[in-house]
């Protein structure tokens, strides 16, 4: 037997629900085996990190990359190289912002071949739900897609059309028989409609009251029946409301197929420190108050949100500018997502093992790759994470890798560093640079 092709060892590496002193052995980009901290293969090479943390690779599932179409917001190449800085070995692309939009089978096309070559990391994608596409459904499963999205209200680009509850109870129907997840934007048009949209724009609390919490809970409500009536999986994307945890939870003690995201920003920013004309801050839906932040971490302890992604959406940052109301609504963060979620983790008493479940584990599973990505395991791809877990450092946005530097978390100081990141057992990240190029994999 040949020597392996990658022995990674350390005091902590991330198991199942421990982290342990072990080897990781990798032969032809999978994990061969884990052995115990003294067993590694006679006359292998070995890289000893020490007590820096081995973690699976993160699996971000809700990633806009714009390309093809807006590719001036966000590309392939720009936004893998920031997902492998930051520990994310696989994404799962949304189907809109690109143009054309992945809404039919002529759409995943242009999208694969514009990602093609160009990916630092693995990658997937979403199909879209619209108006009128339901024949589009099979024939963009049986190419691939691991699953659809769509919104309930407008989506902020005119080629990605919210659909109607009657819409999207008959997309559920062929989801169903197709056994595909639908995952949704939860907001409701009417109390939208119905908010007050007077006040200073430049104010952060007229965009909030505009954005009530009434249109998530009444989007989740809609989508918890519509799961029960045709068990069409479902999955709630960047929950923001805490008030809908409560539905959440009886739900899933009913045994509905449903589960529920939320995303660093909510974890981290609240609306009282938002401040004026900082549109950086914009998402849909949106930042909400710090005891809503609370309950979102009680949600997630408790096992009632499954999983943290980033809901990298980026623009050119002149559409980051200007007051709230009219500028651009998201957040670019995938090369944040880890060290912004263990920041706020580790002081609430969240463990490495814990946080890989809501980051790779469970978003992995989503995406129909459970037993392949999201856990170090024999058999499953060697994507790997060397992280300093203690590691304090400030973010400057002119060194992150998507491509706007705008952030919110500009000049934060944040815990836990990726030290180096492998996908398939190939360095694409070394702490400096990007040694293996892009050798990406559409899954």
């Amino acid at each position: 037997m040949g020597q392996p092709d990658l022995v990674l060892r350390s005091r902590r590496v991330v198991v199942g629900t421990t982290a342990r002193p072990a080897v990781v052995v990798v032969e032809a980009g999978k994990i061969a085996s884990v052995r115990e901290h003294d067993d590694a293969p006679a006359g292998a090479s070995v890289e000893d990190v020490g007590d820096l943390v081995i973690m699976p690779g993160i699996v971000d599932t809700h990633v806009h990359v714009n390309e093809p179409g807006r590719t001036e917001w966000e590309g392939f190449e720009t936004a893998t190289k920031a997902a492998a800085a930051g520990g994310v070995t696989t994404i799962v692309d949304m189907p809109l912002n690109s143009i054309p939009p992945t809404t039919t089978l002529a759409g995943l096309k242009a999208k694969a071949e514009a990602a093609a070559g160009k990916c630092t990391v693995d990658y997937a994608f979403w199909g879209g739900v619209v108006p009128d596409n339901l024949r589009e459904l099979l024939p963009m499963r049986e190419a691939g897609v691991v699953g659809f999205k769509c919104f309930l209200v407008p989506s902020g680009v005119p080629e990605f059309a919210h659909v109607t509850g009657e819409d999207v109870q008959s997309a559920m129907r062929t989801l169903a028989h197709l056994g595909a997840t639908l995952l949704v934007h939860a907001e409701m048009p009417g109390p939208i409609d119905h908010a007050p949209r007077s006040g200073d724009g430049n104010r952060y609390s007229t965009f909030l009251w505009s954005r009530p919490r009434a249109s998530e809970n009444d989007a989740v409500a809609m989508m918890i029946r519509l799961c029960r009536q045709t068990a069409c999986r479902v999955h709630v994307v960047h929950l923001s409301s805490a008030d809908s945890l409560k539905s959440i939870c009886d739900a899933k003690k009913e045994g509905l197929p449903i589960t529920v995201e939320t995303c660093p920003h909510y974890l981290t920013l609240f609306a009282e420190e938002v401040p004026d004309g900082a549109a950086q801050f914009k998402c849909c839906p949106p930042v909400r108050e710090s005891e809503n932040r609370e309950l979102l971490w009680s949600g997630l302890q408790d096992g009632v949100i499954d999983m943290v992604v980033s809901d990298h959406s980026p623009s050119p940052a002149t559409m980051k500018q200007g007051d709230f109301l009219s500028a651009w609504g998201g957040i670019s963060s995938v090369q944040l997502s880890l060290p912004l979620v263990w920041t706020q983790g580790r002081g609430r008493g969240v463990s490495l093992p814990l946080l890989c479940t809501w980051m790779c584990a469970r978003p992995a599973a989503l995406a129909g790759l459970e037993g392949r990505k999201g856990v170090i395991a024999p058999g499953c791809d060697a994507d790997l994470v060397v992280f300093d877990s203690d590691a304090e450092w400030r973010v400057v946005p002119e060194k992150l890798f998507h491509r706007h530097a705008v952030s919110p978390y500009a000049g934060r100081t944040l815990r836990g560093q990726v030290k180096a990141t492998f996908v398939r057992g190939r360095c694409v990240w070394d702490g400096n640079g990007f040694p293996a190029g892009p050798i990406g994999q559409r899954l």
